[in-house]
C-alpha cells in the first residue's frame, strides 16, 4: 500500500509545481500582485509633447525607431508608409500602460495632430495638403500616451513634401521657372 500512495503523490506533486509556478509572485497573467510593483518601463521626464503628453525616456539600445515615406499618388492624395524596428503597433483596446517597444504613432501635418496610427500605412487626402510645402511627422507613443524619447528628443521621424495647383495661376511678377527668374514681358504701348 505504502507503495501505490508514493506513486500518486509523485504525479501530484508534479501538477502542483506546473501549475503552482505560473502562478507564483502573479495573478498568473504577468500583471503584479497587491505588495508588488511593476518594473517601470523607461523614466518619465517633466518635458512634454504639443499636446502635453510627457516623454518617457529609455536608452537607445532599448529604444524603438520610426521612418516615414510620403509619396503622391495620382489623384494628388500622399501614400504615407512608415517603418518601425524594435517597435509593434498595439492594436485597438490594448491596455493603457508602457510595454517597452510598443504603443501607436501619431501622424503630424505641420506640427497639427492628423490621426493616431495602429498600423504602418496612412492615406493623407488632398484635401488636407494645400499648395506649399509641407512637413509630415510620425512620432512614437507607448500605450499610456507617453512619448517614447531618447536624450529628452521624441522617436519620430519627418518628411517634406510639395503640393501644387493642377493649373498654372496668372502670373504678377517674375516668374520662376526650373530655379531661374524669368522676367515677364512688357507689352509696347
Amino acid at each position: 500500500m505504502s507503495w501505490t500512495r508514493g506513486v500518486l503523490a509523485v504525479p501530484a506533486v508534479c501538477v502542483l509545481l506546473l501549475t503552482g509556478a505560473a502562478g507564483c509572485g502573479s495573478g498568473g497573467d504577468g500583471k503584479p500582485e497587491a505588495g508588488e510593483s511593476a518594473r517601470p518601463v523607461g523614466r518619465l521626464l517633466d518635458t512634454t509633447d504639443e499636446q502635453g503628453r510627457r516623454f518617457r525616456e529609455v536608452d537607445a539600445e532599448q529604444a524603438p525607431e520610426v521612418g516615414i515615406e510620403v509619396q503622391p499618388e495620382d489623384d494628388d492624395s500622399w501614400d504615407v508608409r512608415l517603418s518601425v524596428r524594435d517597435f509593434r503597433f498595439s492594436p485597438d483596446g490594448t491596455e493603457a500602460e508602457a510595454v517597452p517597444g510598443r504603443g501607436v504613432a501619431h501622424l503630424f501635418l505641420d506640427g497639427d495632430l492628423l490621426t493616431r496610427l495602429r498600423g504602418p500605412e496612412y492615406r493623407l487626402t488632398a484635401d488636407l495638403v494645400p499648395r506649399g510645402t509641407h512637413q509630415v511627422t510620425v512620432r512614437l507613443y507607448a500605450d499610456d500616451d507617453t512619448v517614447w524619447a531618447v536624450d529628452g528628443e521624441p522617436v519620430e521621424s519627418t518628411a517634406d513634401i510639395t503640393a501644387s495647383d493642377a493649373e498654372p495661376t496668372e502670373a504678377t511678377g517674375p516668374e520662376e521657372i526650373e530655379g531661374r527668374t524669368v522676367p515677364l514681358r512688357e507689352t509696347a504701348p
